[in-house]
């Protein structure tokens, strides 16, 4: 394992430090009584209101900023930033954060400010992940094809069907999971499309549509939860899930591109959509040969699906059974698949001569631009989290914070010809091909040090 740190400073104040943004009040500061007998739910109410007020006005970096100067009229208002129950409320409506990993919803908010302005600054700490490729027979079950991640845990699917699961705190791989054996449809037919990973349970699906699933413990078998039809159904190009359903994007037949299942029952609930008829034909490619990527799918929001081809993107509501919400297509330049992807509110799409854009998923409207250099002679692969869009070409990873589209910096690792990317609000992940036609794994940690 390799590891190495880098680091910049614009210089903003720390979050959370000491003589930092919550700093209590200077006992010489006037105080005014009349604020002594304001409702601590009004003022928490207020504290919420400034905070989410400013992270929309001018980022989610100005909330910690906007907060200190609520808690420094006084010695009440200053008081109510000891409410566990004002932190909650601030990480959920500023980080969209609804899950504890701290002792404090306080240490939780300025966790997330922390990390965030890390991204912003580029400190980070930079890992190679480590497995033992000595249970694999054949040349494809080394290359990975795509990569996911949750507070706890990496998952990397590879082209043989296997899932192998590394522990982000330290780095170690954990556990391998591979699909019931099945014959195949062609060289690539078992190469795993998508994982979602979802409390203590990991689901995971392969090109020729299974779905298998397996407790993260270690406990049971991988299970097939469904059988796919690749004859009528077609490839199986992306898989992604969300707390209540999973998605599939298939091409290969007409009329037939998505599919959505209860995860709870896990029967099919939706098939249909024309979003990959067009890529009809290369859908059957895909399981014989190498190709580019036809389709990308991803969840935005708590129930929303949003599916990127070459010439068209399409947002669908889950909940109502793929009804199109919005479309956005680009008939003249067509898009780069792998540039695309999507974050709670938003989506990056590129078009073949590298210009990019931040789109609303509600409204399709546009949020911000910029431009990725080199895109029309190389290769890109892209990703976004909350606040950052990162796209490597040329092995070199590039870094725009996606409310404005100011370009912040070059991650300073180089990763080689890249297969699959992905990003959250604390980590980077990329899966870069080797000369021994192994993926190397790479990580970046930008959580607060």
């Amino acid at each position: 394992m390799s590891t190495s740190s880098s680091s910049s400073n614009n210089g903003d104040s720390d979050a959370g430090g000491s003589g930092g943004v919550f700093e209590a009040p200077s006992p010489s500061r006037p105080r005014r009584g009349a604020n002594d007998v304001w409702p601590e739910p009004f003022l928490e109410s207020l504290a919420v209101q400034v905070a989410v007020n400013a992270s929309s006005s001018s980022g989610l970096l100005a909330a910690a900023p906007a907060l200190a100067n609520v808690f420094r009229v006084c010695t009440t208002w200053q008081a109510v930033s000891r409410s566990d129950h004002l932190w909650q409320l601030l990480s959920r409506q500023v980080w969209a954060r609804t899950h504890l990993m701290h002792d404090t919803w306080r240490d939780e908010f300025i966790y997330r400010h922390r990390t965030a302005r890390n991204f912003r600054t580029r400190t980070h700490t930079y890992f190679t992940l480590q497995f033992d490729p000595s249970d694999v027979d054949e040349p494809d079950s080394l290359s990975c094809r795509c990569l996911t991640l949750s507070d706890l845990y990496l998952a990397a699917g590879f082209a043989d069907g296997t899932v192998r699961l590394f522990l982000l705190n330290n780095r170690l791989h954990v556990r391998t999971l591979r699909p019931p054996l099945r014959d195949r449809f062609g060289r690539f037919s078992r190469a795993v499309s998508g994982i979602v990973i979802s409390d203590s349970r990991l689901t995971f699906a392969t090109m020729d549509g299974d779905i298998h699933v397996a407790e993260i413990d270690g406990v049971g078998h991988t299970r097939t939860a469904y059988a796919g039809d690749i004859v009528n159904d077609g490839a199986l190009v992306d898989f992604t899930g969300c707390g209540r359903w999973w998605v599939g994007l298939f091409a290969g037949v007409p009329g037939r591109a998505f599919h959505i299942w209860d995860c709870n029952s896990e029967e099919t609930t939706f098939v249909g959509g024309s979003l990959t008829d067009p890529e009809a034909v290369m859908g059957w490619h895909t399981l014989t040969e190498l190709t580019t990527s036809l389709g990308r799918l991803r969840i935005s929001g708590n129930e929303t699906a949003v599916a990127c081809t070459r010439w068209r993107i399409m947002v669908i509501d889950l909940r109502n059974q793929g009804v199109i919400i919005g479309e956005d297509e680009e008939q003249r330049r067509g898009l780069i698949v792998t540039g695309f992807d999507a974050n709670e509110e938003a989506y990056v799409r590129m078009d073949s001569r590298g210009n990019a854009s931040v789109r609303r998923v509600n409204t399709l409207q546009t949020v911000c631009e910029f431009r990725v250099s080199g895109a029309a002679q190389r290769r890109v692969m892209g990703c976004v989290n909350r606040l950052n869009a990162l796209m490597c070409a040329g092995g070199i990873m590039r870094v725009w914070e996606v409310e404005r589209g100011e370009y912040l910096y070059s991650v300073r690792e180089r990763v080689g010809e890249v297969d699959a990317i992905v990003a959250d609000d604390r980590h980077v992940a990329v899966a870069s091909s080797s000369s021994t036609a192994q993926s190397i794994i790479h990580l970046w940690d930008f959580g607060a040090l």
